[in-house]
């Protein structure tokens, strides 16, 4: 309306039927306080990641190479259940619906949906980890894999307490990983709900769930720092196989596992 000249406005009220102005009528703040949106916003995502090379320095640096974000390309995950995955195995990232709300008290919602009623497949690899300095360079991980589903996921923004809510339920069918600076190797590693119990699978016990808080507090010092609370994990875990030197050392088991009352701080220093 700024740059609109005060002839051609006039104009443009003129040619208004004088029993359409008869309706216009104008609003108070009260009123305009009405109009909003009920919906939301909604967004189906598709996509796949790859990153040749991530770098992080200091004094020295880290460097991670050959990043993939992306889908599983697998139909056969938790196969002890028959899972179907909507019979699709593509590698991008997909099958996800986003919904944004916000509340009445100012609070953001963001919750993260299967489109279908299924989870979400996703895959993350890398190649080599390697710490980089004038010492020279060590590969700390190598040859990383995981595949894995996610059931749902949530996040809340809480304007009473300025804290960021995170849910989510997760279940990893498979990762693999080499530490070569120590010989290691990890095999088949599968994290699942507490209660999945593989000789009689339940879809409603496959995923642990994962809840944190993320917000500003102090630290001993009295610096702003960031604060990670995590709230609730219970998971089983199973390793099929260890490696030490290229050569199994057998399997290992963890059987409701449980992490409570872990808080965090991060800041530099």
């Amino acid at each position: 309306m700024k740059g609109l000249k005060p002839t051609l406005l006039a104009l443009c009220v003129a040619g208004v039927p004088p029993a359409a102005m008869a309706e216009i009528q104008s609003l108070d703040d009260s009123a305009m306080g009405m109009i909003t949106g009920q919906a939301g916003v909604t967004i189906e995502l598709e996509t796949k990641l790859n990153i040749d090379r991530f770098i992080y320095t200091d004094e020295g640096s880290l460097e991670v190479n050959d990043i993939f974000v992306g889908g599983a390309n697998r139909t056969d995950m938790f196969s002890e259940m028959n899972l179907n995955l909507n019979g699709q195995a593509n590698d991008r990232l997909d099958n996800i619906r986003i919904n944004i709300d916000i509340a009445q008290d100012g609070d953001a919602i963001i919750n993260l949906l299967p489109i279908t009623f299924n989870a979400v497949d996703f895959r993350m690899s890398t190649g080599a980890w390697n710490l980089i300095g004038t010492g020279g360079s060590t590969t700390i991980i190598d040859n990383f894999n995981m595949d894995m589903l996610i059931g749902s996921g949530t996040i809340r923004i809480d304007t009473a307490t300025d804290k960021l809510n995170f849910k989510t339920d997760i279940a990893i069918d498979d990762m693999d990983f080499d530490v070569p600076f120590l010989a290691l190797g990890i095999q088949d590693f599968q994290l699942t709900g507490a209660d999945y119990d593989l000789s009689a699978p339940q879809p409603l016990d496959l995923f642990a769930r994962v809840e944190m808080d993320i917000y500003k507090a102090p630290n001993n010092a009295g610096v702003d720092s960031l604060a990670v609370d995590l709230q609730s994990f219970n998971a089983d875990i199973r390793i099929g196989g260890v490696l030490v030197g290229g050569t199994s050392i057998g399997s290992v088991a963890m059987d409701n596992l449980a992490i409570t009352n872990t808080s965090m701080l991060i800041y530099g220093h």
